[in-house]
């Protein structure tokens, strides 16, 4: 087994104010977030100007950091919070769903979009590829605090982690972390590549990529304690990011009626600075 590389989940101490890793990788997902979308309009791949990104990055923050404890709340522990009410505004004890994130910042970007007239699916596309550096940082920080680690293993590069007993488990926050970054961010690249002109099919892309990849790490990843598996083998993480795969088709589909509907011209991108 691989020595598990016990790291404070503090990164900087000031007196009685504590910096968390756990936090610093979200300043770094939503930093890096702004940064592709930034380019995304210098190139006029989205029709926004320098402000109007700033604006973007701040409705999406709020839709993230709302939609992921809302979407802990609901999918993971229920029972728990509803018989302690105020504890669902603790959220430095930790509970973030990505799939309540994700419904958070799909929610803000409608919002954003539909008040300053912009093409959702344009926006989702570019959304889809700011999104990917985000999802890797978070899941570094789930590593450095030891949290979401994966079931019992043999394999060589097991590693035993505080809180999971003796045995050594699968780094599935490592696994994660690859497929949910670097590898999710080049297949949103290939789409974004291949079909310039067909709005929705990067989201297709993301939403597809995501949900194959986290169905599959979720067989080496340890269910969680309150939950366990909810439908047969399977998981409340596996279940939401089926429907994650069934939405991705639908937007392709719908991409590919845009694209035909445009006799294969650009996707209806809105050219309007904001």
């Amino acid at each position: 087994m691989i020595p598990y590389p016990s790291i404070d989940p503090v990164a900087v101490r000031i007196g009685p104010l504590a910096i968390r890793w756990y936090g610093i990788a979200y300043l770094l997902g939503f930093a890096s977030g702004y940064a592709v979308l930034r380019r995304l309009a210098a190139r006029g791949r989205v029709p926004l100007t320098p402000q109007a990104v700033g604006d973007l990055v701040s409705w999406l923050a709020a839709g993230v950091v709302l939609g992921g404890r809302l979407g802990y709340v609901l999918f993971y522990n229920l029972p728990y919070f509803l018989e302690h009410p105020a504890r669902v505004l603790a959220l430095w004890e930790g509970g973030m769903s990505f799939h309540g994130g994700l419904l958070g910042a799909a929610a803000a970007l409608w919002a954003f979009s539909r008040r300053r007239g912009l093409g959702l699916l344009d926006m989702g596309d570019a959304l889809a590829l700011a999104a990917p550096p985000g999802l890797f940082f978070g899941r570094i920080a789930n590593f450095v605090n030891g949290e979401l680690y994966g079931r019992v293993t043999d394999l060589p590069w097991a590693m035993v982690f505080p809180g999971g007993g003796p045995m050594g488990r699968h780094p599935s926050q490592l696994y994660e972390a690859l497929l949910e970054g670097p590898v999710l961010w080049a297949v949103a690249a290939w789409a974004f590549r291949r079909y310039p002109g067909r709005s929705g099919a990067v989201t297709a892309a993301f939403l597809i990529g995501y949900g194959v990849f986290r169905f599959l790490v979720e067989f080496t990843r340890e269910p969680d304690p309150q939950l366990g598996f909810v439908l047969g083998p399977f998981t409340m993480g596996q279940i939401l990011s089926a429907g994650m795969v069934v939405a991705g088709v639908l937007f392709a589909q719908a991409a590919a009626r845009g694209a035909a509907a445009a006799g294969g011209g650009p996707g209806g991108i809105r050219r309007k600075q904001r």
